[in-house]
């Protein structure tokens, strides 16, 4: 299917379509985004064991990270290659797939990682993804499912389809339980507002297949080095409120990572704690990060907001930064110094939740 980089971010292709098309590769790279969550490790985890169920050795799945600590738990024997910036392909995966497929995002941003390697391969790409935005021109092939709470819900249903079963529930536990991981982690563990009936029928479904949800949660949510406890704490020490308490603000400098002896990887996450606070309608997180090409800063931004009418949309605010995400969860990558990302985003959110007062 050829790439037309004048086309819009829709979905072009039925998961049926993409099914098929999987079936039939001999071999398929199978991607996600930078700094992989759970929902991201999870889809693409179970997609490489239900194509490997009927092709086994058929697909493998490549990571740009820094990844979470329970990973190697979760992909256990699945091929999977954690890249380290600079081979691409890793060792042993140099012959050329037949299909690759993107799974969680659809946006360069977030394959920074893979660009190189992806764009001469555009009309080998499929996307399957969740998000209200993205570009268009990564991909020949996209099912875009902007209603799921994860990209695990889609990714499913792919399973399903590449397995030829007539339900979720009959998936191969091994495939069930990265698929759980991925929604149970994108709901917060069934708390946001993005849970849904269907998405509690989709857990039903996996748990019906074998899924352990306890287990999981341990895996996930128990699994912490005292390190990311400590960069919490020095998180919430930094707290800021602004707007008449309506805006939390927390922030982790460079040093706060070298102090505590963490990792990017430690830090995801924190921009829930401060929901607590009654008064609070947004939380934004600074990461001071490494300084980037040409010397300059980089700070990561995290945003969630409460499920309330007076809320703001923080993926209108993350797009004002070059990110995005979701109307109550949303990111984005800053070329500012953490001072003057903390300065610009607090002003553009102390405008975005007065404008939804109004």
């Amino acid at each position: 299917m050829p790439v037309n980089a004048a086309e819009t971010w829709t979905t072009n292709a039925t998961l049926s379509e993409i099914a098929a098309w999987l079936r039939a590769a001999r071999r398929v790279v199978v991607l996600t985004h930078l700094k992989p969550d759970g929902d991201a490790v999870g889809s693409t985890i179970a997609v490489c064991r239900a194509i490997n169920k009927i092709r086994p050795g058929g697909a493998a799945a490549w990571y740009c990270g820094p990844m979470p600590v329970w990973f190697s738990s979760l992909a256990g024997d699945t091929p999977a290659f954690v890249l380290d910036g600079s081979t691409v392909p890793p060792p042993g995966q140099e012959s050329e797939p037949d299909a690759i497929v993107i799974l969680d995002t659809g946006s360069w941003s977030q394959l920074e990682g893979v660009t190189t390697y992806l764009k001469p391969r555009r009309d080998r790409v499929a996307v399957i993804d969740h998000h209200v935005q993205g570009d268009a021109d990564t991909s020949g092939r996209r099912y875009i499912e902007t209603s799921a709470a994860a990209v695990a819900e889609p990714a499913a249903e792919l399973c399903r389809l590449i397995l030829g079963l007539s339900s979720i529930a009959e998936l191969p536990r091994e495939v069930a339980e990265p698929l759980f991981v991925g929604i149970a982690t994108d709901t917060g563990w069934f708390k946001h507002s993005n849970v849904t009936p269907p998405v509690l029928r989709h857990a039903a479904d996996l748990l019906a297949a074998g899924a352990n949800h306890s287990e999981v949660y341990r895996m996930i949510e128990q699994q912490d080095r005292p390190a990311r406890v400590r960069l919490l704490a020095r998180s919430l020490s930094s707290l800021e409120l602004h707007a008449e308490n309506r805006i939390a603000v927390m922030s982790l400098t460079r040093a706060d990572m070298a102090d505590a002896g963490g990792e990017p990887g430690d830090a995801g996450g924190f921009a829930d704690s401060a929901q607590c606070i009654g008064s609070v309608r947004v939380v934004a997180m600074f990461t001071e990060s490494e300084v980037g090409p040409n010397s300059r800063p980089i700070t990561k931004l995290s945003l969630r907001a409460k499920n309330t009418p007076d809320a703001p949309d923080v993926n209108k605010v993350a797009k004002q930064f070059g990110g995005g995400g979701h109307v109550r969860a949303a990111g984005a990558r800053m070329n500012l110094s953490l001072a003057d990302a903390k300065k610009q985003v607090i002003a553009a959110l102390t405008k975005a939740i007065s404008g939804s007062q109004a």
